[in-house]
């Protein structure tokens, strides 16, 4: 059974989360709330929570103060947040879990079983380099210099958007190509790192590569292939060559 703590300054968002753990969550056996991260660390003095809710917009302290503010948590954390982009980077950027206000029913239903899911994994062993990992994010300005956190069954690799080369599909799976290192394959699906890097510019060549256009030194004859700076020569599908050619302003 889970324990759970909800902390959010607003009391309406705290009951209505509170419902759905208890309505909804059949895993769910307690719940305790906290409207700030002072009432909080206070529970959490006689209170084991498996699962904290955590608001990250809050007055006085949000809930990245929170974060800095624990040594080693032995829970495992789901941030909750209204439309808050840089917030929501920083988080995915860490490999961790959120929740969009208002709360999904359904999203929350795959939040704890993820934590289920994780609990019988070896999170508890990589979820501190998680946190040290998004509490140097956030304090970053510039998105670009976040680094991203790719968990696997060897460990947690770190690296930045400019030393990733290229990922390539590997069912449902993907082998991370970075600069001066060897490849690693993440449990996650190229779709999954297609949808966080692509606002970055990063080119869906073909539906099994996805490529860093910053890595690209040459477009071959009828855009068939574009070459990287390790020497790799990516395919460039035939639905793509359009927008491959828009992407690198090629005429």
């Amino acid at each position: 059974m889970i324990k759970a703590l909800i902390i959010d300054d607003e009391l309406k968002a705290r009951n209505v989360l509170n419902h759905y753990l208890q309505k909804l969550i059949p895993e769910i056996n307690e719940v305790r709330q906290a409207d700030s991260v002072t009432e909080a660390l206070t529970i959490l003095e006689t209170y084991q929570p498996d699962m904290v809710f955590l608001d990250v917009e809050m007055p006085h302290q949000n809930g990245f103060d929170f974060l800095m503010a624990q040594k080693q948590p032995t829970y495992d954390i789901v941030f909750t947040t209204a439309y808050n982009q840089y917030a929501i980077q920083a988080i995915r950027f860490s490999a961790l879990d959120y929740l969009l206000k208002p709360v999904d029913p359904d999203e929350l239903r795959v939040a704890v079983d993820r934590h289920l899911t994780k609990m019988k994994q070896k999170f508890h062993e990589q979820k501190q380099q998680l946190y040290d990992n998004l509490v140097q994010n956030i304090e970053k300005k510039d998105v670009r210099d976040f680094r991203l956190a790719v968990p696997t069954s060897s460990g947690v690799h770190f690296f930045t958007l400019d030393e990733i080369l290229r990922l390539e599909a590997d069912k449902n799976y993907t082998s991370i190509h970075l600069i001066g290192r060897r490849p690693f394959v993440s449990s996650k699906t190229l779709k999954h790192f297609d949808e966080m890097l692509g606002e970055f510019n990063f080119i869906r060549t073909h539906k099994s590569h996805l490529v860093n256009p910053r890595h690209i030194t040459q477009v071959t004859h009828n855009n068939q292939y574009v070459l990287l700076t390790d020497g790799s020569r990516i395919e460039v599908s035939r639905r793509k060559k359009e927008e491959v050619q828009q992407h690198l302003n090629i005429r």
